[in-house]
């Protein structure tokens, strides 16, 4: 799977984040405000820039900047120490967003982290394993990561579902200090807002075999990325930072898009963290 931002994207949202505007980011980099355009766009670039000299204008780091634009990509996973866990991609709007199935074959029982476009391969895994949906834990609220949310409620009307949304009701809400228990899995949250208001991690921890614990981060960060600064770029980094990046280094990170990654991959090679 590519990653999620390209090396452009990541340039571009560093800019952003940076108040940096194009003139200056190309004039830095060595190039012309036509051909940073271009590598914002398309990822590609006719000629090297000066990343080191780039990174360092819009708070990027310089070594992990060229990483990506060397081809870098988290080493694949094997989703067999996690059995339990189930990743569906769905696609709308000329974008595919992730959601995540974990289920506990001996209760019958499956929690769903987020929706997705489309719940019906969900909805379909859960038949297959003859699973009751216990609980959905919304990551935010975005309509990419809940379109399908009215599909898991006709499916399972007595669902719970947890977010963090000051708009969702009270009983919904995540609640300080909560523990959601499924089998011997126990699911915690944090507060990663920065992309959303509503952002949250959900951490599932006591994996069978002493697998890692998961991250489910939503669009709080990415393989080698973070995301969109909506409500605000320094509390998204920071939040990630100290919520995400805190976590065991073999933590098992799920993002709400592109491939999944590691605690120990993304401090070692996200340039949005030096």
């Amino acid at each position: 799977m590519n990653l999620e931002d390209h090396l452009g994207d990541i340039i571009r949202k560093a800019r952003m984040m940076s108040g940096t505007s194009p003139a200056v980011a190309a004039r830095t980099a060595g190039l012309t405000e036509a051909e940073l355009s271009a590598l914002e766009e398309t990822g590609t670039v006719s000629k090297r820039p000066d990343f080191s000299a780039l990174a360092g204008a819009i708070g990027l780091h310089a070594k992990k900047l060229e990483g990506i634009a060397n081809g870098w990509r988290p080493e694949e996973i094997d989703l067999l120490r996690w059995r339990k866990l189930g990743v569906f991609t769905t696609s709308g709007d000329g974008i595919t967003v992730n959601c995540f199935l974990v289920g506990d074959e001996a209760a019958r029982e499956a929690v769903l982290f987020d929706t997705g476009f489309n719940a019906q391969p969900a909805l379909a895994a859960l038949a297959a394993g003859q699973l009751q949906l216990r609980h959905v834990f919304i990551t935010h609220s975005h309509a990419d990561h809940i379109a399908g949310l009215a599909a898991i409620r006709a499916a399972f009307p007595g669902v719970s579902v947890h977010s963090s949304s000051p708009r969702a009701p009270a009983e919904q809400r995540n609640q300080p200090g909560a523990t959601v228990a499924l089998g011997r899995l126990r699911i915690t949250h944090r507060a990663t807002p920065g992309h959303a208001e509503d952002g949250v991690t959900y951490l599932v921890s006591n994996w069978p075999d002493a697998a890692p614990p998961t991250a489910i981060v939503g669009d709080a960060i990415f393989a080698g990325s973070i995301g969109r600064g909506n409500q605000s770029w320094e509390l998204a980094r920071s939040k990630v930072r100290a919520e995400i990046l805190t976590l065991p280094a073999a933590t098992l990170i799920c993002p709400g898009h592109g491939p999944l990654t590691t605690v120990a991959e993304e401090l070692a090679n996200n340039p949005f963290f030096g």
